[in-house]
């Protein structure tokens, strides 16, 4: 657990900090961040690394507003799974059979046997960065490969009708009465 919130949230957001004093002296400068299809989505088996992508792409988004006047701006990489030997370095916990007939157990398995899906190339990902990064008024945000895409929409489209489901108990919440 310390070496995943280490290496994917404590480690980029140190650098961050580190660089920022040195942007603003400059006027201005850009931070690609890689993050991942993970954090705007969820996949099971995977609830650690989900908290560390959210939770770096939250630090982003709130520092990104406060830098914004300095001249510095932020791309937040979102590749889906890419062909990078992602799964080879993993740290894995010691799998719990309670879990064997769950969707967790199944990408466990997928992963393990190489039968997890992986549509993104590593080359053009690259490429699809470094363009970005080259952009006068590059997107906040750029998924990279089509599950990518695919996923972050469904995810943002099913969030977004919860969302408006609550319409009404959310504004009951208002002091006094408050007209929607």
């Amino acid at each position: 657990m310390d070496h995943q919130i280490a290496t994917n949230l404590t480690g980029s957001i140190q650098l961050i900090r580190a660089a920022l004093p040195y942007l603003r002296d400059q006027g201005g400068g850009r931070i690609v961040q890689v993050s991942s299809e993970g954090g705007q989505k969820a996949y099971p088996n995977f609830s650690l690394y989900h908290a560390t992508k959210w939770g770096i792409e939250g630090f982003i988004e709130s520092t990104a507003q406060d830098v914004a006047p300095f001249g510095i701006d932020f791309i937040i990489v979102e590749p889906g799974p890419t062909a990078t030997d992602f799964a080879a370095g993993l740290v894995r916990g010691t799998p719990m059979a309670v879990y064997d007939a769950t969707p967790a157990g199944d990408v466990r398995r997928a992963l393990a046997d190489g039968s997890f899906e992986i549509k993104g190339d590593a080359g053009r990902t690259v490429e699809a960065m470094i363009a970005a990064a080259d952009e006068a008024h590059p997107p906040f945000r750029l998924a990279l490969g089509s599950t990518a895409y695919t996923g972050i929409k469904q995810a943002l489209e099913e969030r977004l009708h919860a969302l408006e489901a609550q319409r009404d108990v959310a504004y009951s919440a208002d002091v006094g009465d408050v007209v929607a």
